[in-house]
């Protein structure tokens, strides 16, 4: 069967004449192919290693906490670590090939395939967490202090204990585990095949996903209603299956956290992300009592601009007159964002000009690619691989620099190795909307035309109400949708309002939101891969807002004491990463100072237009 998978590295890639060539990503970095020996072989190694690793270990965890050498704890965590970055680069691979074209059958069998083997192996391993959490914290603590092989990974051990509570029998562990193929990791793939496929039609043209999405950025409002339109429809008409994952998910979750014990619906995100429920609370009201403040205030002055008392739903990221009306060619983005990056360290532009340089970066817009944007890190032994899709749009060049942030924090976090390198995703979000705040203020700072700089700050304030504002109301509308289904499955009218009461408080009076909109919660895949996950960019842009205010003020060292917050991967918490900036997320004043950057810029704007 053939497999539709990434470009061989001597690939000549192009897409479109308007944006130059478009790199596609070079998966032989992992693998040659899905039935390479390469591949195949270590599919085969894999198995074989997680099979050895539950005999010689099971069981056995608490001899091996009194030992040193080949027989101690730290051996067994050498062993799961390397399992670990096995096991990822196969799924990592398997994963990228299928989001290459998510419509071919073959590449999709491929994924399934590939996660069901890895489930089985992952069940083999299952006991180790279990049963390491399961020592005794004393015994395990002074066998870090008498080791010191054992001592480097303190910081996972120290981590995993804050699963205990919520752990379960190891039988019921795997079960979850083994079901999750036929329950959450199916209706996701139903989810993500659903939306690749759906075509909609704008005028003559039918197109996918994302193209259509772009319209709404059109200086056309006649095209960008044809596409709001094309969007409605097509949502309207899949609406039931959307309801159906959503019910569906929403229902596992719930039983998942009722049989852990999990108090709050959203608490097993906080845990995931290793920040505490009132950290979050405290950003989400805070974000909510400025709404007046940012995105209301905003969207008023944008409909005056715009010369309307109200802008219709699709109008909200229209083009202002002053936004000059050309694309940018993929050469100039990549200029944009190293030389940004380079301006604020050499190393920085170094690493992400390994993406350009080295095929980790797919960019061109194609039927049957996932939608959207992501940053995956694969695994420490090999290298992340970025995902755009490039239409030449200056939100592309933003979005590019997001995601490249996100890589290099990717490249640095890999030295703590496969257990470790993975940040938590409150903290996750730091590099890369950094990424986005160094190139917006390196391009601004180069423009001197008023008309230019209006629109550019416009657009950045529209992105940032996109990354803060909107974010907090994706993150009211989870709760809503998970807590009135504890009372019973959800209709689509039902969500339907549910949508339209967190986007009619969080956009305001100057946004009509008009008949279509009700649908538009269908495609927002952070709903259904990870449910509360929403909150994380929040959490990134405020932080980033007040680190980016701590490094307009230093004199020196920032840098420094920047790439260790990127280095130190999962190893510590905020509060730890954040100390030596004079940063407290716990502070109530801390969303405050985020949130006046932006409010910052909405008066300069304001400023701009009483001087026009």
């Amino acid at each position: 069967m053939k497999i539709t998978h990434a470009a061989p590295a001597d690939a000549k890639v192009t897409a479109g004449s308007e944006f130059g060539d478009l790199p596609v990503w070079n998966l032989a970095h992992l693998y040659q192919s899905p039935t390479s020996a390469d591949f195949q072989g270590d599919l085969k190694k894999a198995a074989e290693k997680a099979l050895r690793f539950e005999t010689r270990w099971k069981g056995k965890l608490s001899d091996a906490v009194d030992k040193s050498g080949d027989d101690g704890l730290a051996a067994a965590l050498r062993d799961m670590e390397a399992l670990e970055d096995l096991l990822g680069r196969i799924v990592s691979f398997a994963g990228l090939t299928y989001y290459s074209n998510m419509t071919d059958p073959a590449n999709g069998k491929f994924f399934g395939d590939v996660q069901s083997k890895l489930t089985d192996m992952s069940s083999r391993l299952l006991f180790f967490p279990l049963e390491l959490n399961r020592l005794s914290d004393d015994a395990v603590d002074a066998a870090m202090d008498r080791d010191p092989s054992l001592a480097h990974f303190r910081p996972w051990i120290v981590d995993l204990r804050k699963d205990k509570p919520f752990q379960l029998d190891d039988r019921i562990e795997q079960l979850f585990l083994e079901k999750s193929q036929t329950g959450s990791a199916a209706f996701n793939r139903l989810f993500d095949e659903t939306l690749a496929a759906l075509r909609f039609k704008v005028g003559d043209d039918e197109m996918p996903l994302e193209p259509t999405l772009t319209l709404l950025q059109d200086a056309d409002p006649a095209k960008r209603k044809l596409a709001a339109d094309a969007l409605s429809k097509t949502f309207k008409d899949n609406i039931r299956i959307f309801t159906l994952v959503t019910n569906t998910l929403a229902k596992d979750k719930d039983i998942s956290d009722r049989w852990r014990g999990f108090e709050d619906i959203a608490d097993s995100r906080h845990l995931a992300n290793r920040v505490e429920r009132e950290v979050v609370d405290a950003l989400a009201e805070a974000v909510r009592e400025a709404y007046p403040r940012l995105s209301h205030r905003y969207y008023k002055m944008k409909a005056k601009w715009l010369g309307m008392d109200q802008m219709n739903f699709w109008d909200r990221n229209a083009p202002l007159a002053e936004t000059p009306d050309r694309l940018i060619s993929w050469d100039e983005a990549k200029d944009m964002v190293l030389s940004a990056y380079g301006g604020f360290a050499p190393e920085m532009a170094e690493i992400a000009g390994r993406f350009f340089d080295g095929g980790w970066i797919d960019a061109p817009a194609r039927p049957g690619k996932a939608p959207g944007a992501f940053a995956h890190p694969t695994v420490p032994s090999a290298h992340p691989y970025v995902l755009v899709n490039y239409l030449g749009k200056p939100r592309d060049v933003m979005t590019l620099a997001h995601e490249l942030g996100h890589g290099v924090h990717q490249v640095l976090a890999g030295g703590q190795g496969a257990l470790m390198c993975q940040t938590p995703l409150t903290l996750a979000e730091t590099a890369s909307v950094f990424g986005e705040m160094l190139t917006f203020r390196a391009l601004l700072d180069k423009t001197t035309d008023k008309r230019e700089r209006k629109a550019m700050l416009a657009q950045k304030v529209e992105d940032m109400i996109n990354t803060v504002v909107r974010q907090i109301a994706f993150y009211q509308f989870e709760r809503k949708i998970h807590t009135a289904r504890k009372e019973g499955e959800l209709t689509a009218e039902q969500i339907g309002e549910l949508w339209l009461s967190v986007q009619s408080e969080s956009l305001g009076p100057a946004i009509k939101i008009s008949e279509g909109y009700e649908t538009w919660w269908a495609y927002i895949p952070h709903f259904i891969h990870s449910p509360f996950y929403v909150y994380a960019y929040a959490f990134g842009d405020c932080l980033v807002n007040s680190l980016y205010a701590v490094y307009q003020n230093a004199d020196q060292g920032f840098q420094e004491k920047y790439f260790a917050l990127l280095k130190a991967g999962g190893t510590k918490h905020h509060s730890e990463l954040l100390a030596p900036f004079g940063l407290d997320a716990t502070d109530p004043s801390f969303w405050a100072k985020g949130l006046s950057m932006i409010e910052g810029l909405i008066d300069e704007l304001e400023a701009l237009d009483k001087a026009a």
